[in-house]
């Protein structure tokens, strides 16, 4: 029988103990001496974002950072509000538009009545007209439920409708009642998206300032920057840099740098990083906060942060995984001090009713997505949880830091509209899309049913679905090879196939199949498994496949021994193409007919591999 240990004899491990033991594990999967490992072994499990930051293995201790004031207080970190309410938590919005006034008010006060608790509304060309505007916003509470005004170029009007709306609203106190007028001329250039200019804004802000609600004239949209590609802190280093436009704008039209500060709010993406998307929020609050400071006005660097789940995250395929993802990111916004946050529908990368489901069916799950965090999770309780945490606390720093650091870069280039014009925004943003994408097709990171886990069974996608779009969705590359895969079934009644030669016992060859099947599937081409083969066997299978692409899948040293005689015997029954499921070392001795045309491995660019399959094939 073994003996408990005694805690208050047994010595606690160390840290020394526990980078021993890391050594220990890599030395035996690396199939190396421990001693031939650097000095900080557990260095090889860090990971590098795209900003460059490093996220080690461990946080202990020896990265704490100083306490930050709590909530409502400068630097802001740890959230705007100090009295926010803990039944509520943060705010539930859903966007509405794209009806007339009283069908978007039915649908407004509908969703009121079930969980949603703040308001985004499309006006003009992004929903209800302009003059029909008074006509949805009819029972609204707007002391109780913030509203948010999406009208681009018509901002200005819609506006004036707002306020003739809300000058014959009574309520106690005015200043309960919290407006956002949605104006986005800098982030809307970028975006290349129609919006109100810079000197309407202004003019907005001014009309704005003189109301006796809580009224913001102008969003720094972040979102802007992360659908085109960028990192966490180049959407907040970009963003920051606009808002400081804005801010030498509206102190150049006359207003102080309090009332300046008090008609900026920012919006962000989350995504299904939720720890990225932690320290982000966190980090956003901490860079305003310092600009203000900077410019004279701490107090007045609280602006409102508004989340949404990250589009570009958001997959055509297998659209009902992009429930889970959405999940992850309003916990991430949450919990990192989102004022307000809007979930996207699931199937937002798709025509409405491209999968057979009602818009009213996909904004509920939406809006109950946060209200389970909300009311089952009791997410709101508690401000900051994620504060004190080593590992959060130096996220949000480096993010801060590295934001901070794009900032300056676009202030050397004579601030944002200048880098703007100079192409600065975009290069920079777009190095970023470019290792992502890279990264997407390497299948170095995972997008759950696009280049992993595929599901080929799915119905093809509508024309309208296959339109390109702005936003630099990740799995965007895998979906064009499968929207290829399904022109191939429209115009051959089956998809184009591939066969798979298992060489070897399934314990030899099991991996790589399940490898290679995943891989092919990715790119619409369906794997045909005829199960376990004899090499006498290889070349019936292939005839009776009718395949001209064949994979072979064992063991490296069952490469060694059978691949030339099963790419010989797939060559004679009439395969045009062998790969083989592995690396080129593991048949180097082998030439001419016997050598396989290519290989497929864990880290290839699968989109380029696939599409020339794909090519092979006839899609």
């Amino acid at each position: 029988m073994p003996i408990a240990s005694d805690p208050d004899t047994e010595p606690v491990p160390g840290y020394a103990d526990w980078r021993k033991g890391v050594a220990g594990v890599l030395a035996k999967v690396r199939r190396v001496d421990a001693t031939e490992l650097p000095d900080e072994p557990e260095q090889l499990l860090a990971v590098k974002t795209y900003d460059g930051l490093t996220v080690n293995p461990l946080y202990t201790r020896r990265d704490e950072l100083p306490e930050q004031p709590l909530p409502g207080a400068f630097p802001f970190v740890r959230g705007t509000d100090a009295t926010r309410d803990v039944h509520r938590g943060w705010y539930v919005s859903q966007r509405f538009g794209g009806a007339e006034g009283a069908t978007v008010n039915r649908q407004i006060l509908d969703a009121l009545e079930n969980g949603v608790s703040a308001v985004w509304l499309g006006v003009a060309e992004r929903g209800v007209p302009v003059a029909e505007l008074p006509a949805a916003l009819r029972g609204l509470l707007f002391e109780l439920a913030p509203l948010t005004l999406d009208a681009g170029p018509a901002a200005n009007e819609a506006a004036a409708q707002l306020f003739s709306v809300l000058d014959g609203y009574d309520v106690a106190d005015r200043k309960d009642i919290q407006v956002y007028l949605g104006a986005t001329p800098l982030t809307s250039l970028f975006a290349g998206s129609t919006a109100i200019d810079l000197d309407g804004a202004i003019a907005l802000a001014q009309q704005a300032v003189a109301r006796p609600e809580t009224v913001r004239a102008i969003t720094v949209c972040g979102v802007a920057f992360h659908n085109a590609g960028a990192s966490d802190a180049q959407e907040l280093g970009a963003a920051v840099a606009a808002g400081l436009e804005y801010l030498r704008a509206l102190t150049d039209a006359g207003a102080d740098i309090a009332e300046a500060l008090s008609q900026l709010a920012f919006r962000f993406a989350a995504t299904d990083d939720q720890f990225e998307t932690i320290a982000k929020f966190r980090a956003g609050r901490r860079l305003w906060a310092r600009v203000a400071q900077v410019c004279g006005a701490p107090d007045y660097g609280n602006a409102p942060q508004q989340a949404i789940t990250s589009p570009a995250m958001m997959t055509q395929r297998d659209p009902w995984v992009n429930m889970l993802r959405t999940t992850l990111a309003a916990f991430g916004a949450g919990v990192g001090g989102a004022d307000i946050v809007t979930v996207l529908p699931f199937d937002n990368a798709l025509p409405a009713g491209e999968i057979g489901v009602s818009p009213a069916f996909t904004e509920r799950m939406a809006r109950n997505t946060q209200l389970l965090l909300l009311e089952e999770s009791h997410l709101g309780h508690v401000q900051d949880p994620g504060a004190g945490s080593w590992f959060v606390e130096s996220l949000t720093d480096e993010i801060a830091a590295k934001a901070w650091e794009f900032m300056q870069e676009i202030e050397a280039a004579g601030g944002y509209l200048a880098a703007l014009q100079a192409g600065l925004l975009a290069e920079r943003i777009e190095e970023t899309r470019v290792q992502r994408d890279s990264d997407v097709a390497h299948r170095k990171t995972a997008v759950t049913g696009v280049n992993e886990f595929p599901n080929l069974g799915e119905d093809p996608l509508s024309d309208a679905a296959r339109e390109p779009s702005p936003i630099a969705r990740y799995g965007a590359a895998f979906e064009t090879l499968r929207n290829r895969s399904d022109a191939y079934l429209a115009a051959h009644g089956a998809r184009p196939k591939a066969l798979l030669v298992p060489l070897g016992p399934v314990s030899e060859n099991n991996v790589r199949i399940t490898f290679t099947a995943n891989v092919l599937a990715s790119g619409g081409i369906e794997p045909v498994n005829p199960g376990a083969l004899a090499l006498d066997g290889i070349g019936a299978a292939a005839t009776e496949s009718g395949v001209s692409v064949a994979v072979l899948c064992g063991s490296d040293s069952r490469y060694g021994a059978e691949a030339g005689v099963a790419a010989d015997a797939l060559r004679a029954a009439g395969v045009t193409t062998v790969l083989l499921a592995g690396p080129e070392k593991a048949v180097a001795d082998l030439t001419g007919a016997q050598r396989p045309d290519g290989f497929l491995t864990a880290r290839m660019d699968a989109v380029t591999a696939l599409s020339g399959l794909l090519e092979k094939l006839g899609a």
